[in-house]
């Protein structure tokens, strides 16, 4: 808006709610728009008000005025975006990099500045890609799954965290407490998993690294939604592989999950049936809601198969579960996503 504009916006929304009474009257109104410290707009009002008691010294009228200011740019969001690798087959992959491109413009578009958005992404197989660069991280567990000489040899997969037998009670795979050096369970065992997918990416906003990592899909591999789900909320609270940027005291922080699977769980590190790993995917999502994460999930159902009863219920209500039937429903469904996630970043 110019300034004039501006100034007649704000009369009018004034002229709209304002109730004349008592004689008020040389009603000024005045509004101004700044970037200074944040965006904002400051609406500044006075109004003449008769007086009755005060009249008997000489004061006819006082005068009123308020002002009141409208931020924009105190809330930020966080988004992990979490997606199976298993989409040959219907052109589900190519819908899904075309959604996900989609809703990385929407949410790009929406920052006001560099880090009002931040996205992380997690394809998940069976396995999840924390980058072969990372083999002598501290959080990585060389004596499980996958111990050869030559750990600079790793293609970057590791396996769920500790469950819940034995030495691994500490629920790892159903939290996000930081990995320990010392504690196997809580660490990131690496395997060298032949279906590795594309390696994760922490919350950032560098949109042409996300899009280039999008691009780069490809399916394959069995699939395992808790160990996506887990990773993509370790990507928001940090720690491991992950730095989250501290959050800033004057923001308000919405933090939402976006899971997709288009098959029921397969296969993760402990367990081959799905009713077990659904169980253990099931306490990660009540977890997750316990910390007031929006939690968005997505059945892409090309075939035959029943709708989940996991995703339902995971999802933080009715509202937040999909269930598509075609490859072209996902990109429908992810623009409606995104939306959603513009208006909760406004609503502060």
């Amino acid at each position: 808006m110019t300034v004039e504009q501006l100034q007649a916006a704000a009369l009018n929304d004034f002229n709209a709610v304002f109730n004349k009474r008592f004689g008020a009257n040389n009603i000024k109104i005045s509004a101004s728009y700044s970037t200074a410290g944040d965006s904002h707009v400051v609406v500044n009002g006075s109004v003449d008000v008769p007086t009755t008691f005060m009249g008997l010294f000489g004061y006819n009228k006082t005068t009123v005025s308020s002002s009141t200011t409208a931020k924009w740019g105190n809330s930020r969001l966080r988004v992990a975006l979490g997606n199976t690798g298993s989409m040959a087959d219907d052109d589900k992959i190519s819908a899904l990099q075309t959604a996900t491109n989609n809703l990385l413009t929407q949410l790009k578009n929406a920052a006001t500045i560099n880090g009002d958005v931040n996205v992380s992404i997690v394809p998940f197989v069976k396995d999840v890609n924390l980058g072969p660069a990372n083999y002598n991280a501290s959080w990585i567990d060389w004596s499980g799954t996958w111990p050869p000489a030559a750990h600079d040899s790793w293609n970057g997969c590791v396996v769920d965290r500790g469950g819940k037998t034995g030495p691994d009670a500490a629920n790892y795979d159903t939290n996000v407490d930081p990995p320990t050096s010392g504690v196997a369970a809580s660490q990131f065992a690496a395997e060298q998993y032949s279906s590795c997918p594309q390696a994760a990416m922490g919350l950032s906003y560098d949109w042409s690294a996300m899009g280039t990592l999008v691009d780069n899909m490809v399916p394959a591999g069995n699939t395992n939604q808790a160990i996506g789900l887990a990773l993509g909320w370790m990507s928001l609270a940090g720690g491991g592989p992950f730095y989250v940027p501290p959050m800033d005291s004057n923001y308000k922080y919405q933090q939402v999950i976006i899971l997709l699977t288009n098959d029921m769980n397969t296969q993760d590190r402990w367990y081959s049936h799905q009713s077990d790993i659904d169980a253990r995917q099931q306490l990660t999502c009540d977890n997750i809601k316990a910390a007031g994460i929006k939690l968005y999930t997505i059945q892409v159902d090309t075939g035959s198969d029943p709708t989940s009863t996991l995703l339902h219920n995971c999802a933080s209500d009715s509202g937040h579960f999909f269930l598509l039937t075609s490859a072209d429903e996902i990109v429908t469904t992810f623009d409606q996503i995104g939306t959603s996630l513009i208006w909760l970043y406004l609503a502060r």
